[in-house]
């Protein structure tokens, strides 16, 4: 379970058609431009500001660390997994984890 200390997020950077989105499963958050450093950069950005935000809030609510995955990102993150075909015209950059670790 994530928490504002530690924890682990779900990424997928991919593109379809001419924009890159960058995806945090775990906290539903999606980023999206025309260059894939740039959503890499601003995903990783909304990742800590989003931990920041929850840190501000008073009591111990971690359900917003803690998302159901959209089922579509959720699909496609399995299929990566499984080294299974994506289908076109998505074409993934890069997938993996980020450590929560504050």
């Amino acid at each position: 379970m994530n928490t504002v200390r530690k924890g682990a997020v779900r990424c997928i950077t991919f593109k379809e058609g001419n924009t890159w989105y960058g995806v945090a499963l775990e906290f539903n958050l999606v980023v999206e431009s025309e260059d894939k450093d740039v959503v890499n950069f601003n995903l990783q950005e909304a990742i800590r500001g989003y931990i920041e935000a929850q840190k501000k809030i008073k009591g111990s609510r971690v359900s917003p660390l803690n998302q159901k995955a959209d089922p579509e990102y959720e699909e496609l993150w399995n299929r990566l997994v499984e080294n299974k075909p994506i289908r076109s015209p998505i074409t993934v950059s890069n997938f993996g984890i980020t450590r929560i670790n504050a």
